[in-house]
């Protein structure tokens, strides 16, 4: 097991700083807060001038820029739990990489998860910095697909996204739904279009559909909490929602 003896935190905003430091010395009383930095300059410059810590708290939005800077500067050589406001698309990147997070408001309990976690895997997992240029790759800013070049008779046809109501699947062909009543193939399977389409206007709500948000005309409760959906241009009177979907779906549509 490691032992983490030294924490550096990156924070900077002085109340959840100080929250951060608080909670550390409630669940590590033995360990030592080397440093509480604000900006991404001034981070770089410590770990530059000293011994890396064993584990540093970083929050994504520091001072004078994003905590993703100081790895473009710098070679980190500790494990590093960020702690971030970012939305759920960003968040699981963390979790599909195996480097953990903290949403903020930081609580005692996640933060003490978060400690033993790291504490139980080898040096060798938690130091890698390739490991770590993965996870921040994800979670740089990503280009969504705006457009489709599609075959259409003996010649290829653009289609903007912003024209297309929704994606319907059927025999294993991916069908893109336009507001014009148009409904033309695409090449993408419906697992790949869910990765391309911008999360905050498309929704994949079955294994079938995945919808624009603008073409949503009426929400319905249906039995044992799932939902039925009535969408523009679209024939058939059952798109269900399931219930574990039904929560995502309602937060979607009210954000």
């Amino acid at each position: 097991m490691n032992v983490i003896k030294k924490i550096l935190i990156l924070e900077d905003e002085k109340p959840n700083a100080e929250r951060i430091q608080r909670l550390v010395l409630e669940v590590r009383p033995n360990a030592q807060i080397v440093g509480i930095i604000p900006g991404v300059e001034k981070a770089v410059n410590w770990l530059s001038k000293n011994d890396s810590p064993d584990l540093i708290l970083m929050d994504i939005k520091l001072a004078d820029g994003l905590s993703f800077e100081i790895f473009k500067l710098t070679e980190v050589k500790c494990p590093v739990i960020f702690t971030t406001a970012y939305d759920e698309y960003a968040v699981k990147a963390f979790k599909y990489n195996s480097i953990d997070y903290l949403l903020k408001p930081v609580e005692k309990d996640e933060l003490e998860a978060a400690l033993t976690k790291y504490e139980s895997v080898t040096q060798q997992v938690i130091s890698s910095q390739v490991l770590l240029e993965s996870v921040l790759a994800q979670l740089q800013p990503k280009e969504y697909r705006r457009r489709f070049l599609l075959s259409y008779r003996d010649t290829y046809k653009r289609i903007n996204v912003a024209d297309i109501a929704f994606f319907y699947s059927n025999l294993n062909i991916s069908y893109a739904n336009l507001y014009s009543g148009e409904q033309m193939a695409v090449p993408q399977t419906m697992e790949i279009l869910e990765q391309e389409l911008e999360p905050k206007s498309f929704f994949r709500i079955n294994r079938q559909y995945i919808v624009h948000i603008d073409s949503i005309e009426q929400v319905h409760n249906f039995f044992n909490g799932k939902l039925r959906l009535k969408i523009k241009n679209c024939d058939d009177p059952d798109i269900i929602v399931s219930r574990t979907k039904a929560p995502m779906l309602k937060i979607w549509l009210d954000s």
